[in-house]
């Protein structure tokens, strides 16, 4: 089913950067919004999904970005 929304200047042009900044077309970015506020769709259950599906990059990432920052940190210190 075909709808026909008008939308100020200000409005369409974020739309148009926003969407394409993601890749898709205006037409999938209003779907999209359109199915989160529905409540169609929940990012929160997206995410759990994505993440069940398997191992994401490095899994230890997160547990020695601190000791890493730390030694960038001293290293520039030596200096």
């Amino acid at each position: 089913m075909a709808v026909s929304v008008r939308l100020d200047p200000v409005t369409e042009a974020k739309l148009s950067q926003q969407a394409a900044l993601l890749g898709v077309t205006k037409s999938d970015f209003i779907k999209d919004a359109l199915a989160r506020v529905l409540g169609m769709k929940n990012p929160a259950t997206l995410l759990k999904q994505v993440r069940s599906a398997g191992k994401m990059g490095r899994p230890d990432a997160s547990s020695t970005v601190s000791a890493a920052m730390k030694a960038r940190l001293r290293a520039k210190r030596s200096d």
